[in-house]
């Protein structure tokens, strides 16, 4: 379970969080009830056990923590230490990642007794550096880790522990974020080879599900019935999908003729069944459309006409003139043909629809046809090589590319006067010979914007920083 629910001092909790949580009653170490999050509390049993054959031993002395006992909690500190100490240590009502059941204040076990955060010690803090190495393992992170205080807004705590899910404590831990930096900067570009029988949005759901992040789209759809190449966007590099949808894509489709459906593929009902004319002229016709033209769109498609998309058209039963597009088919070449059926490969520009291609290719045989399969196999330079499946990204099988590894575009290392000058977001002398757009990156690696050229300077497309 991924759970990155971000509380802190700008972030409070809703009341609707607890609508979908599950807490269960433990007890704590002196054998009062204790709440925690279901899942969290079993991870730590995992990790309690994994640590004693290490030679630590650990207890929960907190997890979840009502708004009531962090406001007496508050008023506790202000009587002991002051209020600035307070305000500096005891999270404000509503802002405590307690309240979550997420977080855990742990306990060592030393000279025979459990220590709680009070009684921490500096010869302790070996022990805590030891056991942060095996947080990712099981889900947990270092909630307020040292040198990350402005951030944060509290204190190193080597105790304070927090469940996010085993998939993303690793990235966590990799990049050395706090849970801020990973929703403020975690960002990149996923390769997916999208399975049979899954929508594109379906995709997105899932990889939004995995890496808890909302903040993820795709670069192109793909019907149920496709597999192959899905860019799949996550944080910032969503800013980069309209860039990522305009190129070029390859397709390998299966055509099986004397067989037409309303959709245009083999999911849909069949409209109209024929004997299939001898054909000696496939290679020669399919030839011929490698061209620009006028292609249909098909009624089961999610263009809107009149506000309406063309498949609510469809299922209503209801006449609408489908509307045309301009399409460039750059290549096209037949691949095989056996029986009633023939496969091609081809290289399409942005909004061709394959199966209107093979509508088209049917009726310049004078024939009827249905498309039976489809594979993405490439979108401008990424190919199906590169991808990873479904599973293998929720098995941690995967890599996380920056834009400028998938985009075609010039990438300029710029000093600290035009990294300034970028940040501030000023138009900047065209000295780059820039035809169209560039990268512009700090000496760093870190992307700080995508220019773009008009009327000879360089004016601010996307902002990074």
């Amino acid at each position: 379970m991924t759970n990155t629910l971000l509380i802190n001092k700008e972030n409070k909790i809703k009341e609707s969080y607890y609508k979908k949580v599950k807490f269960v009653t433990i007890k704590d170490l002196e054998n009062n009830d204790m709440q925690i999050e279901e899942e969290t509390y079993k991870q730590f049993l995992k990790l309690q056990e994994f640590l004693k054959t290490i030679g630590i031993e650990v207890g929960i002395d907190s997890a979840y923590r009502s708004e009531e006992r962090q406001l007496e909690l508050y008023h506790e500190f202000i009587e002991m230490y002051g209020k600035e100490y307070a305000d500096k240590i005891v999270a404000p009502v509503g802002t405590s990642e307690h309240h979550t059941g997420l977080a855990i204040d742990l306990a060592l076990f030393a000279n025979g007794e459990y220590l709680d955060a009070d009684m921490v010690h500096e010869d302790q803090e070996p022990i805590f550096k030891e056991l942060h190495k095996h947080l990712k393992d099981y889900g947990f992170i270092l909630r307020y880790p040292e040198g990350k205080e402005h951030i944060t807004g509290y204190p190193y705590e080597p105790w304070h522990i927090r469940y996010v899910g085993e998939f993303v404590s690793k990235i966590i831990y990799e990049n050395n974020y706090t849970l801020e930096e990973y929703h403020k900067d975690f960002s990149g570009i996923i390769l997916v080879n999208k399975e049979k029988n899954m929508t594109s949005f379906d995709v997105v759901n899932e990889i939004s599900h995995l890496f808890g992040i909302k903040r993820v789209g795709h670069t192109g759809t793909l019907d149920p019935l496709a597999e192959g190449v899905l860019v799949v966007a996550i944080g910032k590099a969503t800013k980069v999908v309209e860039l990522l949808t305009a190129t070029y894509k390859e397709y390998i489709a299966t055509v099986k003729l004397g067989l037409k459906t309303d959709t245009l593929d083999i999911t849909g009902t069949i409209l109209e069944e024929q004997e299939v004319p001898e054909i000696n002229n496939l290679e020669e016709i399919i030839n011929t459309f490698k061209k620009t033209y006028l292609q249909e769109v098909p009624i089961y498609s999610a263009v809107k006409v009149n506000g309406k998309k063309l498949y609510e058209y469809a299922r209503n039963n209801e006449q609408v003139e489908l509307p045309k597009k301009e399409v460039t088919i750059k290549e096209i070449e037949l691949l095989n043909k056996k029986g009633n059926e023939f496969t091609f490969k081809t290289l399409v520009s942005k909004g061709c629809y394959i199966r209107s291609l093979i509508n088209d290719i049917t009726i310049a045989l004078n024939t009827i046809g249905t498309m039976t399969s489809l594979v993405r196999t490439k979108q401008g330079k990424i190919t199906l090589e590169d991808t990873n499946t479904l599973s293998d990204i929720r098995n941690n099988n995967y890599k996380i590319y920056n834009i400028d590894q998938v985009l075609d575009i010039k990438i300029i290392e710029v000093n600290e006067s035009l990294e300034q000058k970028i940040r501030t977001g000023q138009k900047i002398n065209n000295d780059f010979n820039i035809k169209d757009k560039v990268i512009f990156k700090n000496k760093d690696n870190q992307i700080l914007g995508i220019y773009e050229e008009k009327n000879g300077i360089l004016s601010v497309w996307k902002n990074f920083v």
